[in-house]
């Protein structure tokens, strides 16, 4: 059925338009061209690059953070330039492509030794700034939140079954599409210990699970779930979904450094 909300003006030509200051939300550019175009200042969010030319193109001053897999820059794959020196940076980093049972249960070891670093250093701040928002990210306490959320879908949800796992503080990704029985209330101000609350029991639950984790299971798929939700009603690998979890708690420990040390800078 056609979405009679959103405008289609797909093949449309703009040519010496000023779109200054332009706010674009849920707009599709699959296959656009741009040609002699000023991005000065510009910001993205929640961008998907895949497949895109770019030529003549000056950078300048530019920062990327997000996922890089196959970005060629002058002829050169950079990706594994950027991973090796995440590497050499954080050690650990590594350790979050675990290919067996015991690589996993190392990987999450260490990811529940660094966070808890991390919610020592967040605890020198005054609770308010824990709330706080940096460029329009999560704040520190949304972070757990939504990493409970995260363990709730990959673990209890995909792997284990539970098709309602989700308390109702977890919070999911701002551009998931609403749906029945999922929490999102951003209005909800949990205090860092509510909040750490349950995101401990989250890491127990993959403790648990990963302490008798052997090759069989580990290399087994997941049971659809019949329950609308998050995961999709289907199968995944097992490995896949415990990869999605050391993926979204290595990423998101490294956006909270990152505003940490900004509110940090705020509190001084």
């Amino acid at each position: 059925m056609p979405d009679f909300h959103r405008q289609d003006i797909s093949g449309s030509h703009f040519e010496q338009v000023h779109l200054e200051r332009a706010a674009f939300h849920d707009v599709y550019l699959n296959d656009a061209k741009f040609d002699d175009v000023d991005l000065t200042g510009a910001r993205f969010r929640w961008v998907l690059f895949r497949d895109v030319v770019m030529r003549g193109t000056w950078f300048a001053d530019v920062r990327i953070e997000g996922e890089i897999e196959g970005l060629t820059v002058n002829g050169v794959d950079v990706a594994p330039l950027v991973r090796a020196e995440l590497e050499r940076r954080e050690p650990d980093l590594a350790k979050m492509r675990p290919t067996d049972p015991d690589g996993f249960r190392e990987a999450w070891a260490a990811l529940e030794r660094l966070w808890a670093e991390t919610v020592e250093r967040a605890r020198a701040l005054p609770e308010p700034a824990l709330h706080e928002s940096v460029d329009e990210e999560w704040s520190f306490v949304e972070t757990l939140r939504h990493l409970a959320f995260a363990t709730e879908c990959w673990l209890l949800r995909a792997i284990l079954g539970d098709p309602k796992p989700w308390d109702p503080l977890s919070l999911p990704w701002d551009q998931m599409p609403d749906t029945e029985g999922v929490p999102r209330d951003r209005e909800a101000r949990p205090s860092l210990d509510e909040a750490l609350a349950l995101r401990l029991d989250r890491q127990a639950a993959v403790r648990r699970y990963l302490d008798p984790l052997d090759d069989a299971t580990l290399a087994s798929d997941t049971v659809p779930v019949e329950a609308p939700g998050w995961p999709e009603q289907r199968s995944f690998p097992v490995r896949e979904c415990l990869l999605t979890l050391l993926n979204e708690e290595w990423w998101h420990r490294q956006f909270a450094l990152r505003d940490l040390a900004v509110l940090e800078e705020r509190s001084a």
